[in-house]
């Protein structure tokens, strides 16, 4: 049984995996931070000293805090000085060969009692615990970037996942002050599939002509009190990140149209023009980034407010139908996972089931594409005259 004890392994020393580990530790446990790379391990343990030196200057943490969360994590190139680990979280490449390979390989390290999990954002943990003898051990538990300051966690049984796993998992995770929700392990889990149309739907009308870039970010936070826009996000997150979880969902639902990637993102992967990482995305980045003015009329601007926001209700609305998470842990994934400035079932409800079928079916009407079918509980609840929240 996990509890406050509990001696947590981190597999992957990037970001993400160097995020969990210093999310562990600030939770009071002992963590081994492993990567196969020395120099990669180098880094992170230097980046994490700098990360820790800044917080004390700005007085966010005093210096024995951040002396002893440093020295709860141990880096570690040798996977044997897992053996004694309760919980480790896999954060990798998103490769399902190498997660079972890993997972093959803790196996054989650790007791029969050890968690397995996969921070994954969109491959199946029934795939990946597939490769191990007791798949009843593994778990997602999905973080979002950056680990220490995103309160959203999602909690993703496999088929094969123990009850006791689940229920642990979920309360050891509350405890490092995060925010869970639990969802049916599909292609996305709950924040990559129900935001999908965020970026998909921005890109077609792009593509369209219908506005530029600027415009359908401006339309997107002065409407709907977005942060970011769409651009200004998959440029943030990277097209190596984001166009790859896209083109995952994609692939793993069939090819199903509501899910198809843009030809124009991934022609900016294969330049390498990765965002703000790489100082060109969508936008250039050589010199300090300011959001070119909008030059869409109001009428337009309302027009791809609504589109998009249409779009994101639908998803959540089929995410609800298809019984893949409940209507709290949806709402609250968008607003916690991706700090959506509403849940979007709750702004359905607000703009109307009514006003959001029309408009849905103005674009299935006017594309006669398979990619604008509107979720059947939208119909239902249509029909029967009822709303999300009551």
């Amino acid at each position: 049984m996990l509890s406050t004890s509990s001696e947590i392994g981190v597999i992957g020393s990037g970001a993400m995996g160097l995020g969990i580990a210093q999310t562990a530790s600030a939770a009071g446990h002992k963590v081994r931070l492993y990567d196969n790379n020395a120099d990669a391990l180098l880094k992170a343990k230097n980046t994490l000293q700098s990360g820790f030196s800044k917080l004390v200057e700005k007085q966010k943490l005093s210096e024995a805090s951040a002396k002893t969360q440093f020295e709860n994590i141990t880096f570690e190139n040798d996977l044997s000085k897992f053996k004694n680990c309760d919980l480790i979280i896999e954060a990798i490449v998103e490769n399902l060969q190498v997660k079972k390979s890993v997972f093959q390989e803790l196996e054989k390290i650790v007791s029969t009692e050890c968690v397995l999990a996969s921070n994954t954002s969109s491959l199946s943990i029934t795939s990946i615990s597939s490769a191990c003898k007791k798949a009843g051990r593994v778990i997602g538990i999905h973080f979002f970037n950056p680990a220490t300051l995103m309160p959203l966690v999602e909690i993703i049984p496999g088929l094969a996942t123990e009850k006791h796993v689940i229920d642990s998992s979920r309360k050891l995770i509350d405890g490092w002050k995060k925010v869970t929700v639990l969802a049916k392990d599909t292609p996305g889990f709950i924040v990559n599939r129900v935001a999908r149309p965020y970026y998909s739907e921005a890109l077609r009308i792009y593509e369209e002509g219908i506005a530029d870039m600027a415009s359908i970010d401006h339309a997107m936070k002065n409407l709907g009190g977005f942060k970011m826009g769409p651009f200004e996000l998959m440029d943030m997150i990277g097209h190596d990140v984001n166009y790859i979880v896209t083109e995952t969902v994609w692939t793993q639902f069939y090819f199903d149209p509501k899910f198809k990637p843009s030809i124009s993102q991934k022609r900016l992967l294969e330049g390498g023009f990765l965002g703000r990482k790489s100082g060109k995305g969508f936008y250039e980045y050589s010199k300090e980034f300011t959001l070119p003015p909008s030059t869409a009329d109001e009428e337009t601007s309302k027009l791809i407010f609504m589109r998009i926001l249409c779009m994101l209700i639908n998803e959540a609305a089929d995410t609800l139908y298809l019984k893949i998470a409940g209507r709290e842990d949806i709402d609250l994934a968008m607003t916690k996972g991706v700090n959506y400035p509403k849940g979007l079932l709750k702004w359905a409800d607000e703009i109307g089931i009514e006003k959001v079928v029309r408009e849905l079916n103005t674009l299935k009407e006017f594309y006669e594409e398979d990619r604008y079918r509107i979720s059947p509980i939208l119909k239902q609840m249509l029909v029967s005259n009822k709303r999300f929240w009551g």
